[in-house]
């Protein structure tokens, strides 16, 4: 299937992809503006079939269209149309909001057709329906962790094709995603007054490399410090004050952390080198 995705945003412009896979085909010309008739199961001709359902794509009817990819699949499930079917399939059912049996028609080319060069198509769309069905950070991630290890794949396997780059991408608003689940629930605990626990949260964004480069870094640093100088461990708040001065210097989460330590007698001015060295080298290799 041609990599014809390039936007960074949620795929609805795969329609793209569809013309130029009905074009590849030499197909039989469809009886114009005709209604069709009410799919019932009878042999007929693949041609048909696939144009029907080719028709009701371009008209949106998307449960419709399936009921024609479906039936070429069923009656004509050795041919290379039924495997393109299939992947009409995916694309319908994802138009449609049904992003379970898409992701399911894209589990089923995947286990058919691994080697086939649409495959890519088929681990993309199932990545991108996971992705699609991320909550706020107050709800469960699940999907947003299976969205992760989908992207990831196909970033790893068509590595120089548009489905990678926007991949990247999506992989990117993943891990800010993740990064502010950990802060939610690190911000509960420090309400709740379990400052180790709050800590433990806030040090999962700081540490995790992926996290690093999300927008959540920031408030993550100034967290630790608000919650060490509860706990009295100056020198703490202090060093992540420092760090956070350092690499964020405009941030206005380093404004509220240069105040805390201030008001305490311990301005952040400069982070120790090493200290400095080490952080840059995670967040910005070299």
């Amino acid at each position: 299937m041609p990599n014809s995705f390039q936007s960074s945003s949620v795929s609805r412009p795969v329609g793209v992809v569809l013309i130029a896979l009905a074009a590849v085909l030499t197909l039989s010309a469809c009886n114009g503006g005709r209604a069709r008739p009410r799919l019932a199961y009878e042999e007929r001709p693949v041609e048909l079939l696939y144009n029907t359902g080719y028709e009701r794509l371009q008209r949106q009817r998307w449960a419709d269209a399936v009921d024609y990819f479906q039936e070429v699949e069923r009656q004509h499930p050795y041919s290379e149309w039924s495997r393109r079917a299939i992947l009409m399939q995916i694309y319908a059912y994802y138009q449609n909001g049904s992003y379970e049996e898409s992701i399911a028609a894209a589990d089923r080319f995947i286990q058919l057709f691994p080697g086939s060069p649409s495959a890519a198509y088929a681990f993309y769309m199932r990545a991108t329906c996971h992705f699609e069905q991320i909550v706020d950070v107050g709800r469960d991630q699940n999907q947003a962790e299976q969205a992760l290890a989908g992207l990831r794949d196909v970033a790893r396997r068509y590595p120089n094709s548009s489905y990678a780059t926007d991949a990247v991408v999506k992989i990117d608003m993943v891990n800010d995603q993740l990064a502010g689940k950990e802060m939610n629930i690190g911000r509960y605990y420090q309400r709740a007054n379990q400052p180790l626990a709050a800590i433990g949260r806030y040090k999962a964004v700081i540490d995790n490399e992926a996290f690093q480069r999300t927008s959540h870094t920031p408030e993550a640093l100034y967290r630790l410090v608000e919650v060490y100088l509860t706990l009295g461990l100056k020198d703490e708040a202090e060093r992540n004050g420092a760090v956070l001065g350092f690499n964020y210097p405009g941030s206005p989460w380093y404004a509220e952390a240069y105040a805390l330590l201030t008001e305490d007698g311990r301005p952040p001015e400069t982070a120790p080198t090493g200290e400095r060295e080490s952080w840059l080298r995670r967040i910005i290799p070299g």
